[in-house]
Parts: C-alpha cells; sequence; structure tokens
C-alpha cells in the first residue's frame, strides 16, 4: 500500500519542481504515510480526487502562511504543515491514536553465573 502511495504522490509531484512547496508537501505526506498506517488507506484513496491533491493540500498551508505573515515574511514551519496535511487528508493527530505499547520482558543476568 505504501509503494502505491508513493507512486501516486511521485505522478503528482512530476508537475512541480523539487524546490516547490507542492514538492514538499507530496515529500512531507510520504514521511507521514511510511510512520502511520492509518494514514495509508485515507490517502490511497484521496489522492484519486482532483480537489485532495498534493496541489490542494499546499494551498491550505499557503492560506496558512499568508494569514500569519508579518511584513514582507511568511513561514510554515514543518510541525504546523504537518498538523494542516493531516487535517487536510483526515488523518488522526497522534494524540487521537491509539497507541499500542509493546513491552519487552526486563532479564536480569548475573555475571557471576558465568565465571566458574
Amino acid at each position: 500500500m505504501l509503494n502505491e502511495i508513493i507512486k501516486k504522490i511521485n505522478e503528482q509531484q512530476k508537475a512541480h519542481k523539487p524546490t516547490s512547496a507542492v514538492f514538499c508537501v507530496g515529500e512531507q505526506l510520504k514521511d507521514i504515510c511510511a510512520n502511520n498506517k492509518q494514514a495509508r488507506e485515507l490517502v490511497l484513496r484521496d489522492l484519486d480526487i482532483k480537489e485532495m491533491s498534493i496541489v490542494e493540500c499546499e494551498k491550505k498551508i499557503k492560506a496558512y502562511a499568508d494569514k500569519h505573515k508579518e511584513g514582507n515574511f511568511a513561514f510554515v514551519s514543518p510541525q504546523i504543515a504537518h498538523d494542516i496535511i493531516c487535517e487536510f487528508y483526515g488523518i488522526p493527530k497522534a494524540s487521537q491514536v491509539e497507541i499500542k505499547e509493546t513491552t519487552t520482558p526486563i532479564v536480569n543476568i548475573n555475571l557471576e553465573d558465568f565465571f566458574s
């Protein structure tokens, strides 16, 4: 599934320079999907819809930047961009995702047991 998502994002990125904001949204979305299995199913379907393309997602980030512009300077931190991308694609925030703990039992080893 992840490979399919990456292919779809790569296809959308082809029309944009690697230094463009749209291209960067695609890269960040790849990272989000690589690290969040729940995001994959949502994004896989959404990428087939024109209104859910990385171009449209970047417009939301730009709107945020424009709204928070100070003088001639507009900036969106990677974390804020991450949150906007997740909101755009309906990806649950980390605080909303059930985290399953995996614990490894602690084993105490006495090194003296190995010496005669």
